[in-house]
């Protein structure tokens, strides 16, 4: 990413409101700048120089405070608006992040780049922070404060403009010799992090398998070995920023000293005026401190600007084409899938499924783990694109219908439920009394300290897995959505929850619902009206 990139006002609005009032805050620090560093060399010329007295130099000190508080002001402002531009940039990026990736689906969160995802818009674009409240600010000054400040100089006394004229270009030189160096470990560091987020992801996902076969501690080395290396590129950007910056003040403490050598030289010699040589001397550290704070400062927000790049990354990903045909109504219309198959690094799965679902039907799809149940799943709500065969909706493609009008259509129960913070009311979407006792909701409500106002926590803290699936279950009863799809619905619960499932399949039945059962359990087997078998080459739907 460039020190500002034109992507970052195309994608976040409230950084391009930023930067405009950023430059202001950086006109205006110019001219404040300016005004007193003239004012002080005219006190204290008039008064060593001329012998002025106090009372005479009154209006000066005076002007002088008053430029001395505006200015105090004026950053105090820009720091203000800084952290609140920050915030809001950060929640849009990460927003845009999260909705793009959704769009790209399963199978791209899947591959290389989407892992990172949940890192990146999480801890990453929280280092965007220091990248608006310290660099970018320091960016605008540097573009602003130093020439107007070395245009001042200039008509002051030219030689000490030619002198720092010929030692500033130093400054930028060293600083992107520097940063060059600072990016790339910035970019390991962030890769790093990622690996690491997602290692241990997956490691909580995963962590009642591997407790089932006695290896929940084997893969503490794998994430050690991660955040050993992590640490490891974070110190090595610390070391790099702490040299660099030496470097800097070391380079713009001599410049300055040169320019004042070279007052103090003519001054002796009487060819330079004690006000002209103590206002340029006041100015020479302005025009140099703006470069030496971005120096300074990037190190600060080198990682959020690896994060901002691999952001832009993923929103410049292109999107698959979008339907743009209304869905038609699942209650009259079928759903086809012919000899659908999802290529994967271990084959394809499922391989030529051929499934039709009838309004009103129930249907089951079984078969061993890993033949591809859940991913018949994600191809039918179009979250997957299909490597072989169709999926039809009615008469139409289900590439050419529109997402949204489909899965309004489409109540989804998936393995985990995922619940949204609420009520227990707002969760389901009503507090349908006869609902809850079909499900055994009502014992859950009972047991809880404000039955349907009680609140949940993402995803359903609070709650314990059974009692989560039986809310989760509720809202699908309760829902006039004519498709409803339940994965494994009976996969953590006893037998007496699973005599609430069938109970909630037979109602849905009853109401004219269609419901897709992805089942390993014979009871939920047996509730079918079709059984399609995942996994052969040529399916066959056994009626039941």
């Amino acid at each position: 990413m460039r020190p500002l990139d034109p992507r970052l006002l195309r994608y976040a609005r409230s950084a391009r409101g930023y930067v405009f009032l950023t430059t202001g805050f950086g006109v205006a620090t110019a001219a404040l700048v300016v005004c007193q560093a003239l004012l002080l060399a005219h006190a204290l010329g008039g008064a060593v120089h001329d012998g002025a007295t106090l009372a005479s130099l009154r209006p000066t000190i005076a002007w002088l405070a008053a430029v001395v508080g505006a200015r105090v002001l004026v950053t105090s402002g820009q720091e203000r608006f800084a952290h609140r531009a920050a915030t809001a940039t950060i929640a849009e990026l990460r927003e845009q992040v999260v909705e793009h990736a959704v769009a790209l689906g399963p199978r791209w969160l899947a591959s290389g780049e989407g892992p990172g995802v949940v890192t990146l818009a999480t801890r990453g674009l929280d280092n965007l922070q220091p990248y608006f409240v310290r660099y970018l600010p320091q960016l605008l000054l540097a573009a602003t404060v130093t020439p107007g400040v070395l245009l001042v100089v200039l008509g002051l006394d030219w030689i000490s403009a030619a002198i720092m004229v010929g030692v500033l270009p130093l400054v930028p030189i060293f600083m992107i010799l520097v940063g060059k160096l600072t990016q790339g470990r910035s970019e390991r560091g962030l890769v790093t992090m990622q690996r690491l987020g997602a290692q241990v992801l997956d490691l909580l996902a995963g962590l009642p398998t591997l407790r089932a076969h006695g290896r929940e501690r084997g893969q503490g080395a794998r994430v050690r070995a991660l955040g050993d290396a992590h640490r490891e590129a974070t110190m090595g950007t610390l070391r790099i920023a702490f040299l660099s910056g030496m470097v800097l003040e070391l380079l713009t403490t001599l410049s300055v000293a040169l320019v004042a050598v070279a007052i103090g030289l003519r001054l002796v010699a009487g060819d330079l005026a004690l006000t002209t040589g103590i206002a340029v001397l006041v100015l020479a550290p302005e025009v140099f401190l703006p470069l030496r704070q971005v120096g300074a400062q990037f190190h600060a927000a080198a990682d959020g600007v690896a994060a901002a790049a691999q952001a832009f990354a993923v929103l410049e990903t292109p999107l698959p084409p979008a339907g743009v045909e209304p869905a038609p109504d699942l209650r009259t219309a079928t759903i086809t899938l012919t000899a659908v198959g999802v290529r994967t690094s271990g084959g394809c799965t499922p391989a030529g499924l051929d499934l039709s679902i009838h309004p009103g039907a129930v249907v089951a799809l079984t078969g061993p783990s890993g033949v591809g149940k859940s991913t018949a799943v994600d191809v039918l709500l179009g979250l997957v694109r299909p490597d072989e065969g169709s999926v039809t909706v009615g008469a139409l493609d289900l590439s050419e219908i529109d997402p949204a009008t489909f899965w309004s259509q489409v109540s989804w129960l998936p393995q985990r439920p995922v619940l949204e913070p609420g009520t227990v009311a707002s969760v389901v979407g009503s507090s349908n009394a006869a609902a809850a006792a079909l499900t055994g909701l009502d014992a859950v409500l009972a047991s809880v300290p404000d039955g349907w106002q009680t609140e949940l926590g993402r995803g359903g803290a609070g709650l314990s897995l059974g009692q989560r699936q039986r809310v989760a279950l509720t809202r699908a009863l309760v829902s006039d959505a004519p498709l409803v799809i339940l994965d494994e619905p009976t996969a953590h619960l006893d037998a007496a929850g699973e005599r609430v499932v069938l109970d909630t399949i037979r109602a849905l039945r009853e109401a004219g619902r269609t419901v897709l059962l992805v089942a390993h359990r014979p009871a939920l087997v047996a509730c079918a009206d079709v059984v399609v078998e995942v996994g052969a080459s040529i399916d066959r739907a056994v009626p039941v």
